[in-house]
């Protein structure tokens, strides 16, 4: 009986294997010197406790240009689109990556390079 319950504690001290947030597509446009960006991404939301719950613009070093924020899970809502506009990006730069995040397993290791009209 010991060996069961250390079992079952190990297993929930373990983090879930789930699958990342996945970039599908990118759209980017410029306007007035700031960029705006259309991110549609795919994920098997759960619910509150397991969503995609941010996407970010960065350049070639990580560096974080721009933040959007998702304020809630998208379960019956895949693949889903949201828009981020005003980023500023430095001139001469002539691409960026969206990185998507969940809740549960924080930045995907997956950089969608986008090359800048």
């Amino acid at each position: 009986m010991v060996k069961k319950s250390l079992f079952a504690l190990v297993l929930l001290a373990q983090p879930a294997f789930a699958d990342p947030p996945l970039v599908s597509e990118v759209q980017a446009e410029k306007a007035n010197g700031y960029w705006s960006f259309s991110v549609t991404i795919k994920h098997a939301d759960t619910g509150w406790d397991h969503y995609a719950d941010a996407w970010r613009v960065v350049d070639k070093d990580g560096n974080e240009l721009g933040l959007r924020n998702l304020a809630h899970p998208h379960v019956n809502e895949q693949p889903f689109t949201r828009s981020l506009s005003g980023v500023q990006i430095p001139d001469g730069m002539t691409e960026v990556g969206i990185q998507a995040h969940d809740t549960l397993t924080g930045w995907s290791d997956q950089i969608k390079i986008v090359k800048l009209p």
